[in-house]
């Protein structure tokens, strides 16, 4: 199973994601504070009501006592003494409460040898039940919940007897929560939102910039320019970034133009010369004099190839590659050079076939100048093509590998240094991969006497 990436990629997600955890653990030490403040104050108001209970009858047991008033709070429970404590087994005691109703009761003069204080569910204490039904309609005027939570206070004295107290009190927690969740999803959907639609706005145009760079990388020759748009300091960004494209632009425009008038330069006296040296009699000179010129012609072609091919004129158009690869390997084998064409999957992809000729024709060549012959597959391995081309030469040492695709490169200690060739072929097939978005990478292929050949490796990526 792929591990789930529960962190955002994009900038709108990450600051959003962090808006909102800040948010609710702010929320959450709210909550926390508010409820501990509640409770405090709902203890305190236990406290007071038992003790004064406890100490005396209170001016409403009092008013009480000589006429009710139907829109008066119902009168308290009447104080219980018994030999035995009320309290069983099970039932949650509340020690903050108990030290503090006994604090209040020493500093009242009132001698205790225990106290007691716990919670009791209000259906299963009769008293309670009793009193409940006979000031219902009293009790539901100043409390709002169904069945308050019943609270009993008991001393016992210091001859032995108990004297109880049962209070009624509201729960309090779904008061305060209730109340802070709803701000809680008001705070998200408007300070959520609001971010979402500032972020929106500062990452669209650096979305738009991403794909421009991106585009402009894989073709250098783009039409107009970004439009600036987004906050100030972004749409300075777009703004130097149109700068340093145009730049950029005008000076590849001017390389190509050098490079060109250097061909063209070098082209024509080369082309002269290739008809004086007809007159030349003795045919082994003239022989080598043609293959030189010939070495010059080819070194120019790849020199102004790899020039230009960051910078192609044809486009990308949907190709197969199979195809492609069987014609170029029918040239060689027109030509008897010892090539083989393995398997090979039939794979559709955009390419520009002009240029990947190129590169394969210099793989295919440098396979079969140093490692006496090539073999070619073609296969889809998972969202790639892979165009693997073996020979059967010495290969390359390892710490030599990454060299070989510098410019200008051979390395005749491990090759035959009869082969020519200006090590621009490696390069140049390189940059096409480079340019097509995939990657070339060479290889000792591995035998049982060692080194048995090298593996040129392509990898494509399939749209």
């Amino acid at each position: 199973m792929k591990n789930l990436r529960l962190w955002p990629r994009s900038l709108q997600g990450q600051v959003l994601l962090a808006i909102a955890l800040a948010l609710l653990v702010a929320q959450t030490i709210s909550a926390v504070l508010i409820w501990r403040e509640q409770n405090h104050r709902r203890e305190v108001s236990m406290v007071s009501s038992a003790a004064f209970r406890l100490i005396g009858p209170s001016p409403e047991e009092r008013r009480h006592r000589h006429g009710d008033a139907d829109d008066r709070p119902p009168p308290p429970f009447r104080i219980e003494h018994s030999q035995d404590s009320l309290y069983r087994p099970g039932e949650r005691r509340l020690p903050r409460v108990e030290h503090e109703l006994s604090e209040v009761l020493n500093a009242q003069g009132v001698e205790t040898a225990e106290v007691l204080v716990f919670e009791r569910d209000p259906m299963r204490d009769g008293p309670s039940i009793e009193f409940w039904n006979r000031n219902r309609r009293k009790l539901e005027l100043v409390s709002k919940e169904p069945m308050p939570r019943l609270v009993i206070a008991s001393i016992r004295s210091p001859s032995g007897g108990w004297t109880s107290t049962r209070v009624f009190t509201e729960g309090g927690e779904m008061r305060v929560l209730a109340p802070l969740v709803g701000q809680t999803i008001v705070l998200y959907l408007v300070l959520v939102g609001t971010m979402a639609l500032i972020l929106r706005r500062m990452a669209r145009p650096l979305k738009a910039l991403t794909r421009r760079v991106e585009d402009f990388a894989g073709n250098r020759t783009l039409d107009g320019q970004l439009q600036p748009e987004g906050p100030e300091d972004i749409q300075g960004l777009i703004v130097a970034h149109n700068a340093m494209e145009a730049r950029i632009a005008a000076m590849l425009d001017e390389k190509d133009v050098m490079l060109g008038a250097i061909g063209h330069d070098l082209k024509t006296p080369l082309a002269a010369l290739r008809v004086r040296i007809e007159a030349v009699d003795d045919d082994v000179e003239r022989a080598r004099m043609a293959a030189t010129i010939e070495d010059i012609n080819r070194s120019l072609d790849d020199i102004l190839s790899l020039a230009r091919v960051g910078r192609p004129s044809d486009p990308l158009e949907p190709t197969e590659l199979s195809a492609l690869v069987a014609d170029v390997i029918g040239e060689f084998e027109d030509m008897g050079e010892p090539v083989e064409l393995g398997d090979t999957d039939r794979v559709v992809l955009p390419v520009r076939a002009t240029w990947m000729r190129r590169a394969l024709r210099n793989l295919v060549s440098n396979a079969i100048r140093y490692g006496d012959r090539a073999r070619i597959t073609l296969a889809r391995e998972g969202r790639e093509a892979v165009l693997r081309i073996e020979d059967d030469g010495p290969g390359i040492p390892e710490h030599e590998i990454a060299r070989m695709m510098e410019p200008f490169t051979r390395l005749d200690a491990s090759r035959n240094s009869g082969t020519g060739g200006t090590g621009l072929g490696l390069t140049l097939a390189r940059a096409i991969a480079d340019q097509h978005g995939g990657t070339l990478t060479l290889t000792n292929r591995r035998g049982e006497n060692g080194i048995a050949g090298l593996t040129a490796t392509m990898r494509l990526p399939l749209g």
